[in-house]
């Protein structure tokens, strides 16, 4: 067999494998989007849940998943930024740093169910904070902490060592040619990452069952204390998330419609997902675009 042969037969293989792949994905997002659009409407996506009758909503579990993500990256993206600029352009090869690295490695292939438990033994039970958005949040830093920090540390590293060099020339501290030069340079790939990580925040189930809690209470649309149990924007409150909300329904079976509920809450879960995915490419290849003049 010939060079040329056993090159097209490896690449049928490797076109035959994405195929795979690409079909199954495809046919289980269409499979619950199908299942789950007819039952999505406005009164769904506004309404508040109901435990035991049938008409309820996601309304408040939409919010809830947004304001989560919302804290969640406000608390983990600076941590990220400044430990990935440091790993990327501060640090040596030493005991430290591989230390450091073996951390991000281990957390980030921590069971999501791990983190959730270190959260509610940590964040609900010996800080205090309770089941409470707060706790979520914190936990989910946790989860999502190695991942964001690899993301920007890879991204700083791809920026040519040149840019760096050139920024020196020109009399830039070293600090001032990572602000100004590196991290714009990087910018794609981090907002890229930043959004990649939302999309996975935005459906994460088991750490918040056991942080952000499996009920949802009413809020006063009113108030926005903050710091007010009943405010739609409190911290301290519990908050059962959109993926909580898909495992509540389904194994509990009190709701009469549960069937219907779960799936068109899945739907709207997953078209969530893919728009973070896909914009995600879409705003990283205008930001390099816009930077690069490409």
């Amino acid at each position: 067999m010939n060079a040329k042969k056993s090159d097209k037969i490896a690449t049928g293989i490797l076109y035959g494998l994405s195929g795979i792949i690409v079909f199954i994905l495809a046919t289980m997002i269409l499979f619950i989007l199908f299942r789950g659009l007819p039952h999505i409407s406005w009164g769904f996506l506004t309404n508040p849940s109901s435990n035991y009758a049938a008409g309820g909503g996601i309304g408040l579990q939409l919010w809830n998943s947004f304001y989560l993500l919302l804290i969640t990256m406000l608390i983990s993206f600076p941590i990220s930024l400044g430990a990935g600029i440091y790993l990327s352009e501060y640090s040596k090869k030493n005991i430290l740093t591989d230390i450091i690295r073996t951390s991000i490695e281990i957390l980030s292939s921590l069971p999501s169910v791990v983190v959730g438990l270190f959260g509610f033994l940590i964040f609900v039970v010996q800080i205090g904070y309770g089941f409470s958005i707060i706790s979520g949040a914190l936990a989910l830093t946790v989860f999502n902490l190695p991942l964001m920090t690899r993301n920007v540390e890879e991204s700083l590293r791809a920026v040519p060592w040149t840019q760096r060099e050139a920024g020196l020339s020109l009399g830039l501290s070293r600090w001032e040619t990572v602000l100004h030069v590196v991290i714009p340079e990087a910018l794609p790939g981090i907002l890229t990452g930043v959004i990649l990580s939302s999309g996975r925040i935005f459906g994460e189930a088991a750490a918040l069952i056991f942080t952000a809690g499996v009920s949802a209470p009413k809020v006063v649309w009113t108030d926005w204390n903050p710091f007010s149990f009943n405010s739609p924007i409190g911290i301290y409150r519990q908050a059962e998330t959109l993926a909580v909300h898909i495992w509540k329904v389904n194994s509990e079976g009190t709701v009469p419609d549960g069937a219907a509920v779960s799936a068109g809450a899945s739907a709207v879960l997953i078209i969530a997902v893919l728009i973070f995915n896909f914009s995600a490419r879409y705003i990283g290849k205008k930001i390099h675009k816009k930077i690069t003049s490409a």
